[in-house]
């Protein structure tokens, strides 16, 4: 299913700015409105929903631009978050999980990847998560105390760790940081709000669609062990196949994000074919 084509990737490549950026925001990963129709991230999202690689041009370009950020020849223009404490760690973590999403082979990206290993090794070292060893290692990291009232400091289960963090950590304990993963209460953060280990009540439904783009980041993870902890999606996505072996998630799964993939849900077909195109895209990954 080729979408890189259709009006939605048009619309989305008419807007990058000659920098290889969107719009005057880079962090939100919220859905696009009226006011605020894409920053640079919600784009960076859709493109690899729709297909696009680090081998497309847009890809390639937002890619410089985000290491141009890095290495300091330019700045994403959003205003400091008081929360997020050094302000500079967290645009290195944002923009080194973006890079990542694409290409593995920019080595500032990855030495920051490298680091938060490190964070997350030190944590799960005594074969669970202690929160302890987690906070010495961080701040040791940071340069400075961790801020009670950063959530995202205090709390690493975030689509920037999830995603960054993709084959990066020692085996053994890559499995164990998965199941904290998949039974943390608020799930990860800017993806999915819910615990992962408990599938969506209803199937026909957006939140279903979040579920999905939870599991399509953890199911990035190689490992067997964290593969066969997705086992459970798959006999659940199985369950709910249609007869002819299709999926549909109903009107209600569109977002302007995950979905449409086609052009038009004007009609059942296209939308089912839309669904049906993901559960298997991801199916074949778990």
């Amino acid at each position: 299913m080729d979408c890189k084509k259709g009006k939605w990737a048009k619309e989305i490549l008419e807007l990058q700015h000659d920098n290889g950026s969107w719009g005057k925001v880079f962090h939100t990963l919220s859905n696009p409105t009226s006011k605020q129709p894409l920053t640079t991230e919600q784009a960076l999202r859709r493109l690899e929903i729709l297909g696009f690689t680090i081998e497309d041009k847009p890809i390639k370009k937002a890619v410089k631009y985000m290491n141009d950020c890095l290495i300091g020849k330019d700045n994403i223009p959003d205003p400091k978050e008081k929360t997020h404490r050094p302000w500079n760690k967290y645009v290195e973590l944002m923009l080194s999980t973006w890079i990542r999403v694409f290409t593995t082979d920019n080595e500032i990206a990855n030495n920051i990847a490298r680091d938060w290993s490190g964070i997350i090794n030190n944590a799960f070292a005594n074969g669970y998560y202690d929160h302890n060893l987690y906070v010495s290692k961080f701040e040791d990291f940071l340069g400075m105390k961790i801020n009670p009232k950063a959530p995202r400091w205090n709390d690493f289960a975030s689509f920037y760790t999830v995603s960054l963090l993709t084959n990066e950590l020692d085996r053994k304990i890559e499995s164990q940081y998965f199941k904290y993963i998949l039974e943390h209460g608020a799930g990860i953060y800017y993806v999915y709000p819910n615990k992962l280990s408990e599938v969506p009540s209803v199937f026909c439904s957006k939140q279903t669609t979040y579920y999905l783009r939870a599991i399509e980041l953890l199911a990035k993870y190689s490992n067997p062990e964290c593969k066969n902890q997705l086992k459970f999606v798959v006999k659940w996505l199985r369950d709910n196949m249609k007869i002819n072996k299709e999926w549909d998630l109903g009107k209600d799964s569109k977002d302007g994000i995950l979905f449409p993939l086609s052009d038009s849900w004007k009609f059942d077909e296209n939308r089912i074919k839309d669904c049906t195109y993901r559960i298997k895209t991801l199916l074949e990954k778990i």
